[in-house]
This record gives structure tokens, sequence and C-alpha cells, in this order.
């Protein structure tokens, strides 16, 4: 029996057409919707008081972080693909394993980036130049885990700068005593689920020579994500009191602390699996911040 999910679309697509669909990770949505969901905080947050958020721009938004965490993913792709073939769990990407070749993942490339930069001439021009600077950091973050153990903090410059863009498209310019503090908030929040992540491969990743926040924690990874934790929540706080928000707000971030909790607490770094169903409850604690905005806003 065939089931309706992100992967089984992949499968049901021609041929021709999975290679390119792997390599922007259709078929693992967890990604997107990480890269996705600050976004929505910032919407919300920018919302006038006992507004809903702005559907237009969720749905924008939405569009533009399956192209750019595609973009993301097949310039990561095409950085590491020697690396990828000496991972058990990379080598079957399409890059790694041959299914397409560098050319026509870099023709890939062009494609989603111009269809992304469609989306963000729809914003207005302050965004427009706010959107431009984070390609940068798109560009060069696979580089980092060459470079530095902290490759997990570049990650978290570059998946949340929807926190800073999202308001930015809906008041013009961005209110820095609100976006700081949800950016930086959201940084936390990569730090922690990004390091999770980072244990799946750890073994693979000192055979080959790459380094990740995994590798610089170690077995004090447990203590290091719960101060992560808390100086997310410490910066949520700080971001609702600068722009008024209301109790429904604060008690989303209370949830959020506790399922960072129960994540840090049943955490077995040493359990590929159990990383990787940590890492993917992330979803869940975007969510649950975003319903509290949209309710605290109400």
């Amino acid at each position: 029996p065939r089931s309706f999910s992100a992967a089984e679309l992949v499968r049901s697509a021609p041929a021709p057409l999975q290679p390119y669909l792997r390599l922007m990770r259709l078929h693992q949505p967890a990604g997107t919707w990480l890269l996705y969901l600050p976004c929505t905080w910032s919407i919300g947050l920018a919302a006038a008081p006992g507004c809903l958020p702005d559907w237009h721009m969720l749905t924008l938004f939405g569009v533009g972080a399956v192209l750019m965490r595609g973009a993301g993913c097949t310039i990561n792709d095409m950085w590491d693909r020697d690396y990828d073939r000496q991972v058990a769990r990379t080598a079957s990407r399409p890059l790694a394993a041959g299914d397409i070749s560098t050319f026509q993942s870099l023709v890939f490339l062009g494609g989603q980036l111009s269809l992304a930069l469609c989306v963000l001439l729809c914003l207005n021009y302050y965004s427009i130049i706010l959107g431009a600077a984070s390609l940068s950091l798109v560009v060069t973050y696979p580089l980092m885990k060459r470079i530095t153990y902290w490759p997990q903090l570049v990650l978290g410059l570059t998946f949340n700068w929807g926190a800073l863009l999202g308001w930015s498209a809906i008041r013009g310019s961005c209110e820095w005593s609100v976006c700081l503090p949800l950016y930086f908030a959201g940084v936390m929040w990569t730090l922690v689920y990004d390091t999770i992540y980072a244990h799946q491969d750890k073994r693979d990743d000192i055979m080959i020579g790459v380094k990740s926040t995994a590798l610089q924690f170690k077995e004090d990874t447990k203590q290091w994500l719960s101060g992560f934790s808390l100086a997310m929540l410490l910066s949520l706080c700080m971001a609702g009191m600068n722009c008024n928000q209301t109790f429904p707000y604060y008690s989303a971030v209370a949830a959020v602390g506790a399922h960072l909790a129960h994540q840090i607490y049943t955490l077995d770094i040493d359990k590929p699996e159990d990383c990787w169903k940590k890492f993917a409850s992330n979803r869940t604690v975007g969510i649950l911040l975003f319903v509290g905005i949209v309710l605290g806003n109400l």
C-alpha cells in the first residue's frame, strides 16, 4: 500500500527526475521545515495586534524555503561528493553515487536560484537586499566542516536568516530589538538540533577528517545543548517583550522549553536512529512557537 509522503512523491516521479528531487532533498522535508519555521515566527510577530499572519507572505516564504533549501543541499553535495562516497548514510546521494554529473547539478542549481530570485523580487527593496546578503552564507557553509569544529554555528546563521527577512517583508525594515533576539534564538536552536544530527556521522567524520560540534563536545554534549536551549528561551522572551506579546506566546515558549528538555534528557548520542528521531522532532518545536505567536497576537 502507498502512503502520501514526500518520499513517496519522489518515488512516484518520472525516473529521470528522481535524482534531481533527491539532490534537493525533497524526500526529506525535515530540513525544509527547519528553514521555513523561523520565517513564520517573524511574519507572525510582525502582524498587527489582533490580526492573523499574512497568508500570502507565509506561502511565498514556503516556496522560497523549498527552493533555497534545495539550492543549499545542491551546493553542499557539490562540495562534498568525495566525502559523501565514504559515509554509509550519504553514499547513495545522487552526486556521490554518480546518478547525475557535476555539470548537471550546476545547471540545476542555477534553475533553483533563478526561481528563488523570482520569489525574492516579490518583496520590498529592503528585503531584496537583505535576502541577497544571505547568499554568501549559503555558498560557504559547506566548507566550514573542513575549517572549524563549529560548522553548526554557521548553519544557524544561514538557516535563521528568515527571522530577519520575514519581519522586513511585512514592515519594510527590521525592528532590531525584536529581530535580533529572534535571530539569536534561532541560531541557538540550530546548534541544538544540528549537533544532535551530527552525532549520527561522528565515527565516519573522524575517519575522513571533517569537523562538527558533535566531535567538539563529545560526552559533554548534553550540557552544551542545555546551555543553548536556555539561551534560546531567554532570547525568545526578550523578543516577545519587545513586541508586547501576551500569555499564549509565553505558554508556547514554556512548551518549547519542555520539548527541548525532553529531547536532551532522553537523547542517546551513540544511537544514530535516536539522533535522527530527535532531530526530526524539532519541527514540532517550531510549530509550537508559531501557534503561540499567532494566539498571542490575537
